[in-house]
């Protein structure tokens, strides 16, 4: 980076005293410089207004315990207030005032939304019982449906305890028939559970989402459902929910084979009734977001209405001579992309990619001219607000994350890029277009892999080669031909667009598994440190939200994360909450499971948080006898691990164990080991990590990391707090 060796420091800019005396010439001069960048880049300043509301929601939901609210809404309200007070006089001042109070209201917005979807969550299994409820979601699969009901009458359970909504699998003859729609109201016998804690401490929380949908149980049905009242009149989002599912099931029955689900998902965004073997292959191939509505989607559905419209009404004179006939395209695109957006399911990915693409319809409307990234901006400052949860999710982090990476990325060749273009010839311009998507892929992928690796542990090595044939065969064919069918299906003629548009669905799905079949297709990755990610997001941002050279800077805290990275060790051992499963680091780094048919689930994403496609070897064996019946005795870095599961072989574990995790209660005559944790622990803190160093043995529980929080209530009776063992040597 160079800096100019006479930075110009605007002298009417409020707050700064040039006349003020320097103690140190050389913090003087360097205060000069950055002061200079800063109002160079104060256009760009706006742009970190979502990055702090983010940041204030992130720190509600790090915390420990439950805050109070209020005092973050009246301090966000006070700083407001005071900033505008100072602005004139004081303008650093009150920038700074004003970046707390955006992060005291991201904290205080974070924790009256926690508050506004609080509802009943159950706090232990259920079973058989009959479950009653109106179906507000429902997919399209033949062997298996998942559905949500609320409005719930559950036997047992009085209305104050009762979950607002509860989600079911149905299978096999319970999810044949017509009668599963939303709107519908059905009685089935069901087995009902809390939602799943974390698998691991600082894993994905299934509950926290589920708190959010305002979902109290998951379960499953054990017989077939019955019809109490069918699917008449409701809400606007029932009729909306009823028309989505009549769409994903004439696709599915205009459509055969996969190509029906396939089409569906990449139409409306309903994945339910997708194979498991193709969604695999466009994970594999790095074609996943093909199947998640956002802004290709949606810019495709806007910009064909609005090219048919302003044709269309170019062809008569008297309305293209009289009239703004761009403004009326651009309002009638506007109509379409929201109803577009309603039939999509509005996940976060579509509701940013409809806020940028309704704000720049109203440019066009108000002969305004839009700026992408502030485009952006406001859009991610409104889905923050609305929704903060979202803002721990994947998909948010996913699309903001590649959207911000795109449109920096285009800045900065922007004017080479048009110059390209200009001088193309016409017959070359498939190859420019295809550089271009080349171009995109590769930006997009960098941008979201941290990500990819941080929630999935994978990585598609080949996206960019799948991308450069999927993505030009989604948009110049697949989604026309796809929406001229959404178009015929109210009058029942959507046959004719159906056809060719299986032809390209066939192709995408064929480039998915042929590129997932090739040779490391997939990285398996370990699980990333947040503060990894943390230090890979702000450097991103800070390079692309800043213009000048002083955006390389990013760079520093990117290869801060690799270094923290490269520090990170897995746990050494884990055991599952429920007793069932354990598992243990063997010195060439592989992960050992105690077992492969029990706790199955959990076994897969232990593995797959290790980088792992299957289990390692046993190679940790004490006494070449690692388990009898009721003891499991082993050595991890020189200490000394017992799993017990019987009460015969518990007297000798606890004389010669260092660490005794025991399957069953324990008495307090087990005195020897240093770390004990039996079955009411696992019970109370959920599945246990422990790393056994030299001098010191850590301890990390689930219940440790969620906290004393709304979101983690429910997964067991008692909510104590959890608290960390050491046992120093």
């Amino acid at each position: 980076m160079v800096l100019r060796a006479e930075p110009t420091v605007p002298t009417d800019w409020p707050g700064i005293d040039h006349d003020a005396p320097r103690s140190d010439a050389w913090s003087g001069r360097i205060g000069d410089v950055v002061l200079a960048w800063l109002m160079a880049e104060r256009d760009r300043w706006v742009l970190w207004l979502p990055v702090l509301l983010a940041l204030g929601v992130v720190l509600y939901f790090h915390l420990p315990i439950e805050p109070p609210i209020w005092p973050a809404l009246a301090a966000a309200f006070g700083l407001g207030v005071v900033a505008l007070l100072l602005f004139r006089r004081y303008g650093v001042v009150a920038l700074a005032l004003i970046a707390c109070g955006t992060i005291a209201l991201g904290f205080g917005v974070a924790g009256l939304r926690t508050q506004a979807v609080s509802a009943p969550i159950l706090d232990a299994p259920l079973g058989p019982v009959m479950v009653s409820g109106e179906v507000v979601e429902a997919g399209t699969g033949e062997r298996e449906r998942r559905v949500v009901l609320e409005d719930l009458l559950i036997d047992g359970l009085a209305p104050a305890a009762t979950p607002e909504r509860v989600r079911l699998t149905l299978r096999g003859k319970a999810a044949e028939g017509d009668m599963v729609v939303p709107g519908a109201r059905l009685s089935v016998r069901a087995h009902l559970q809390p939602p799943p804690e974390p698998t691991a401490p600082d894993a994905w929380d299934f509950a926290r989402q589920a708190y959010f949908e305002r979902i109290g149980g998951i379960g499953y049905a054990i017989a077939v459902p019955v019809l109490i009242a069918p699917p008449e009149g409701g809400g606007f989002w029932a009729r909306v929910e009823r028309v989505r599912h009549a769409v994903s099931r004439r696709f599915n029955a205009g459509l055969e084979g996969e190509v029906g689900p396939f089409g569906a998902a990449l139409l409306i965004g309903d994945r339910s009734a997708m194979s498991e073997d193709l969604m695999g292959a466009m994970r594999d191939s790095g074609l996943a977001h093909l199947i998640t509505i956002s802004g290709l989607n949606l810019g495709l559905v806007a910009g064909f209405v609005f090219v048919v419209l302003r044709a269309g009404l170019a062809l008569v004179p008297a309305l293209a001579l009289r009239y703004p006939i761009k403004k009326w395209a651009a309002f009638g695109a506007l109509v379409a992309t929201f109803g577009y957006f309603l039939l999509s399911g509005g996940g976060v990915p579509t509701e940013r990619a409809f806020l940028m693409t309704a704000l720049v319809l109203v440019a066009v409307m108000l002969d305004r001219t839009s700026l992408s990234m502030r485009l952006l901006m406001w859009a991610a400052f409104v889905v923050i607000f609305c929704f903060p949860e979202a803002v721990l999710g994947p998909s948010f982090q996913m699309s903001f994350g590649a959207t911000i990476a795109l449109i920096a990325a285009y800045e900065a060749v922007r004017g080479p890029l048009a110059k390209l273009a200009a001088r193309t010839p016409f017959w070359q311009r498939p190859a420019f277009y295809l550089a271009a998507v080349g171009f995109t892929s590769l930006v997009a992928g960098i941008a979201t892999g941290p990500f990819a690796l941080y929630h999935f542990n994978r990585f598609a090595d080949y996206g960019l080669v799948a991308n450069l044939i999927a993505v030009p065969l989604t948009g110049l064919w697949v989604m026309p031909w796809g929406l001229i069918a959404l178009l015929l299906m109210p009058f029942g003629a959507e046959w004719p667009a159906l056809a060719p548009m299986s032809l390209g669905l066939e192709g995408i799905a064929a480039t998915a598994r042929l590129v997932a079949s090739w040779p490391g297709a997939v990285s398996l990755v370990p699980a990333m440190p947040g503060l990894a990610l943390v230090l890979i997001v702000f450097g991103g941002l800070w390079l692309c939200l800043w213009r000048r050279r002083a955006r390389l800077l990013g760079v520093l805290p990117m290869i801060a994360a690799l270094v923290v990275i490269a520090l990170a060790r897995p746990p050494d051992l884990l055991i599952d909450g429920a007793a069932k499963l354990f598992a243990a680091r063997a010195p060439d780094g592989g992960l050992w499971l105690s077992s492969e048919r029990q706790g199955r689930f959990l076994g897969e994403a232990w593995l797959r948080q290790a980088g792992q496609s299957e289990a390692g070897p046993w190679l940790i064996a004490r006494d070449d006898q690692p388990c009898d019946g009721e003891a499991c005795a082993f050595s991890i870095a020189g200490r000394s691990v017992s799993v017990v599961s019987g009460r015969g072989a518990l007297a000798e574990e606890c004389r010669r164990a260092d660490v005794l995790i025991a399957l069953i209660p324990l008495h307090a005559a087990c005195r020897g080991p240093a770390i004990k944790i039996d079955r009411f622990d696992l019970w109370r803190e959920g599945t246990h990590a422990l790393w056994l160093d030299d001098d010191e043995i850590r301890v990390r529980t689930v219940r440790e990391a969620r906290g004393e929080r709304r979101t983690a209530l429910g997964a067991a009776t008692s909510f104590s707090a959890a608290t960390r063992r050491r046992a120093r040597w």
